[in-house]
Protein backbone atom coordinates (compact mmCIF):
# COMPACT_ATOMS: atom_id res chain seq x y z
CA UNK A 1 0.00 0.00 0.00
CA UNK A 2 1.33 3.42 -0.98
CA UNK A 3 1.62 6.52 1.16
CA UNK A 4 -0.82 8.31 -1.13
CA UNK A 5 -4.52 7.64 -1.57
CA UNK A 6 -6.60 8.91 -4.49
CA UNK A 7 -10.40 8.99 -4.25
CA UNK A 8 -12.20 8.55 -7.59
CA UNK A 9 -15.83 7.95 -8.49
CA UNK A 10 -15.72 4.73 -10.49
CA UNK A 11 -13.74 1.66 -11.48
CA UNK A 12 -12.95 2.99 -14.95
CA UNK A 13 -11.40 6.10 -13.33
CA UNK A 14 -9.31 3.84 -11.08
CA UNK A 15 -8.07 1.73 -14.04
CA UNK A 16 -7.18 4.83 -16.05
CA UNK A 17 -5.10 6.39 -13.26
CA UNK A 18 -3.47 3.07 -12.32
CA UNK A 19 -2.13 2.77 -15.89
CA UNK A 20 -0.39 6.14 -15.64
CA UNK A 21 1.03 5.94 -12.12
CA UNK A 22 4.60 4.67 -11.70
CA UNK A 23 4.45 4.41 -7.90
CA UNK A 24 2.27 2.41 -5.52
CA UNK A 25 -0.89 4.43 -4.85
CA UNK A 26 -4.11 3.23 -3.24
CA UNK A 27 -7.06 4.23 -5.44
CA UNK A 28 -10.49 4.08 -3.78
CA UNK A 29 -13.81 4.29 -5.64
CA UNK A 30 -16.83 6.00 -4.14
CA UNK A 31 -19.09 4.54 -6.86
CA UNK A 32 -20.91 7.84 -7.18
CA UNK A 33 -22.15 10.06 -4.38
CA UNK A 34 -21.53 8.87 -0.86
CA UNK A 35 -22.77 9.55 2.67
CA UNK A 36 -20.48 11.13 5.30
CA UNK A 37 -20.73 7.95 7.42
CA UNK A 38 -19.78 5.66 4.54
CA UNK A 39 -16.92 7.96 3.60
CA UNK A 40 -15.52 7.93 7.13
CA UNK A 41 -15.81 4.14 7.24
CA UNK A 42 -14.07 3.78 3.87
CA UNK A 43 -11.17 6.11 4.76
CA UNK A 44 -10.53 4.98 8.35
CA UNK A 45 -7.65 2.64 7.34
CA UNK A 46 -5.93 5.50 5.50
CA UNK A 47 -5.97 8.25 8.15
CA UNK A 48 -2.19 8.69 8.18
CA UNK A 49 -1.81 8.84 4.41
CA UNK A 50 -1.84 11.75 2.00
CA UNK A 51 -5.35 12.05 0.56
CA UNK A 52 -6.16 13.24 -2.97
CA UNK A 53 -9.64 13.73 -4.42
CA UNK A 54 -9.89 13.34 -8.21
CA UNK A 55 -13.53 13.30 -9.25
CA UNK A 56 -15.50 14.39 -12.30
CA UNK A 57 -16.24 18.02 -13.09
CA UNK A 58 -20.00 17.52 -12.76
CA UNK A 59 -22.76 17.71 -10.16
CA UNK A 60 -21.94 14.35 -8.51
CA UNK A 61 -18.25 15.23 -8.40
CA UNK A 62 -19.08 18.59 -6.83
CA UNK A 63 -21.16 16.88 -4.11
CA UNK A 64 -18.24 14.60 -3.25
CA UNK A 65 -15.84 17.55 -3.14
CA UNK A 66 -18.13 19.46 -0.73
CA UNK A 67 -18.16 16.45 1.60
CA UNK A 68 -14.36 16.18 1.51
CA UNK A 69 -13.80 19.88 2.02
CA UNK A 70 -15.99 19.75 5.12
CA UNK A 71 -14.86 16.43 6.64
CA UNK A 72 -11.30 16.13 5.27
CA UNK A 73 -10.03 19.71 4.86
CA UNK A 74 -6.42 18.54 4.38
CA UNK A 75 -7.31 16.49 1.29
CA UNK A 76 -5.74 17.77 -1.92
CA UNK A 77 -8.19 18.27 -4.77
CA UNK A 78 -7.15 17.44 -8.33
CA UNK A 79 -9.29 18.74 -11.18
CA UNK A 80 -9.74 17.53 -14.73
CA UNK A 81 -10.35 20.23 -17.31
CA UNK A 82 -14.04 21.15 -17.60
CA UNK A 83 -13.96 20.43 -21.33
CA UNK A 84 -13.48 16.69 -20.54
CA UNK A 85 -15.99 16.63 -17.64
CA UNK A 86 -15.01 13.13 -16.48
CA UNK A 87 -11.75 11.58 -15.32
CA UNK A 88 -12.61 8.59 -17.50
CA UNK A 89 -12.79 10.68 -20.70
CA UNK A 90 -9.78 12.90 -19.97
CA UNK A 91 -6.86 12.05 -22.28
CA UNK A 92 -4.00 10.12 -20.64
CA UNK A 93 -1.51 12.91 -21.38
CA UNK A 94 -3.72 15.46 -19.55
CA UNK A 95 -4.23 13.12 -16.58
CA UNK A 96 -0.47 12.49 -16.44
CA UNK A 97 0.20 16.23 -16.39
CA UNK A 98 -2.30 16.78 -13.56
CA UNK A 99 -0.82 13.91 -11.51
CA UNK A 100 2.74 15.04 -12.19
CA UNK A 101 1.79 18.51 -10.96
CA UNK A 102 0.73 16.89 -7.67
CA UNK A 103 4.13 15.13 -7.32
CA UNK A 104 3.05 11.66 -8.43
CA UNK A 105 5.51 9.49 -10.32
CA UNK A 106 4.25 8.89 -13.86
CA UNK A 107 5.22 6.33 -16.49
CA UNK A 108 7.28 8.38 -19.00
CA UNK A 109 5.32 7.24 -22.07
CA UNK A 110 2.32 9.25 -20.84
CA UNK A 111 4.31 12.49 -20.76
CA UNK A 112 5.10 12.58 -24.49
Amino acid sequence: MGEKVIIVEGGSDRKRLARILAEPVTIICTNGTISPYRLEEMLAPFEEQELFVFVDADEDGDKIRVLFKRDYPDAIHLYTEKVYREVETTPYKVLASILLGADFEIHPEFLI
